[in-house]
């Protein structure tokens, strides 16, 4: 599945993909914290969403070491091509949206590696998380869909890779 950016706001965009991977992972989780509640109707309530998907694709990563759990995110955002990053890449965005926001309640009840405590984030980050928290309701599930759209792997627009066997 390819998808669709919308360019809701490309420099925002831009600016979130600039950030290393963890710091985009700590961004979501911080947009997460202040926003949830007001994020929470949008993906699951959307016409486009597959929650049966997003929830089977949630269970194999709650079912993994917190390590192995970290790495699968880390692989998304980073796009590197693994069997779950192509299951993901085979979502809607809508979809990815969906499981992105499954994840961030398993790290808040712990069944998702959590963000380190104390953890802080880069100027950079925080000024983006300033900026994302200006946007209104709209926007932000835009932006939100532009970020996680491009992540994980198309598994029809990548060729075979004979070292993962995928």
């Amino acid at each position: 599945m390819t998808y669709t950016k919308t360019d809701s706001n490309p420099s925002l965009v831009q600016s979130f993909q600039s950030l290393d991977v963890d710091q985009q992972l700590a961004l979501f989780w911080f947009v997460y914290k202040g926003m949830g509640d007001s994020i929470t109707p949008a993906a699951p309530g959307a016409s486009t969403v597959s929650p049966e998907i997003a929830e089977s694709l949630f269970n194999q990563v709650k079912d993994m070491s917190h390590d192995e759990q970290l790495q699968v995110q880390r692989d998304l955002v980073a796009r590197k091509n693994s069997l779950i990053s192509r299951e993901y890449g085979a979502m809607s965005d809508t979809t990815k949206l969906l499981f992105w926001y499954r994840l961030a309640q398993g790290m808040d009840n712990q069944t998702i590696v959590p963000v380190p405590p104390g953890y802080e984030l880069t100027s950079e980050a925080n000024s983006l998380l300033d900026e994302i928290k200006k946007l209104d309701f709209g926007q932000q599930i835009t932006f939100f869909r532009d970020i996680v759209g491009p992540m994980g792997v198309d598994p029809n627009a990548v060729p075979h890779d004979s070292e993962t066997g995928l």
